[in-house]
């Protein structure tokens, strides 16, 4: 494979809604949203079909319901709401990139977004469009991490990369512990055993019954949404025997 060329087809990219508020304490960082932006066109250029998850903790997240005294159910759908308003400003600064996107929601808000139709979906990846994933998966309790999973597997991806501000998956939070040490590679069965908290368990079990590879990256480092596609040794590899498979 020469190098800087893509080892995937078909991506899906979770973006946290934490990547996007960057340094700011709340809502969305037009520096950083920018930067994204123009990485992900980098990757669009290589012939690479994009879907994205948009998080939402920027704005609102559900599991905030106890300490609001808000209905769990409730506090959920507003999370999912949250999402939403990030997927517009991530349509709108891809679009300025000069990249043609659709917007797609589990929730019907039919004046800003497409209902999600797997086959409509695919259609505009293989048409060149970067496809916006918003409003999890449209039913309060699962995270956006089990969205990822569930709509990586639905398109048929080849890898679900999960951008976070750590370079990989840990044996320990490395904030918190300085001897923690980091996988290169770990099987799904290890991360469920071993209880690491990269990704909640149910995304990790549906990527595992169905052989979804998930790449875990530093988002934080300039290139590193290119890198992860391009590079061998860039974050943590998720699969089945925790082997090199990439």
């Amino acid at each position: 494979m020469a190098p800087g060329q893509a080892k995937y087809k078909r991506i899906l990219l979770k973006l946290s809604g934490e990547a996007l508020q960057g340094q700011d304490s709340f809502g969305i960082s037009h520096d950083i949203i920018s930067e994204i932006a123009a990485e992900i066109k980098e990757v669009h250029d290589l012939g690479v079909e994009i879907a994205i998850v948009t998080g939402g903790g920027n704005f609102f997240r559900g599991v905030r319901a106890n300490e609001l005294g808000i209905d769990r159910a409730s506090a959920d759908y507003m999370g999912m709401l949250a999402t939403m308003i990030n997927g517009i400003a991530l349509q709108n600064a891809l679009e300025k990139k000069g990249l043609h996107t659709r917007l797609i929601s589990a929730l019907e808000v039919k004046e800003i977004s497409e209902p999600f139709i797997p086959r409509r979906a695919v259609r505009h990846l293989e048409k060149g469009r970067v496809v916006i994933f918003a409003a999890g998966t449209g039913n309060p309790f699962f995270t956006t991490d089990t969205a990822a999973a569930l709509r990586a597997i639905e398109i048929k991806a080849d890898v679900l990369l999960k951008a976070t501000k750590v370079e990989g998956v840990f044996s320990a939070d490395p904030k918190q512990v300085s001897t923690a040490t980091k996988f290169t590679h770990i099987s799904y069965a290890d991360v469920l055993a071993k209880e690491l908290k990269i990704m909640d368990s149910t995304a990790i079990s549906l990527s595992k019954d169905n052989h979804l590879v998930i790449k875990i990256f530093n988002i934080t480092r300039k290139g590193n949404i290119k890198e992860a596609i391009t590079q061998d040794g860039i974050g943590t590899m998720i699969n089945l025997k925790g082997e090199a498979s990439d």
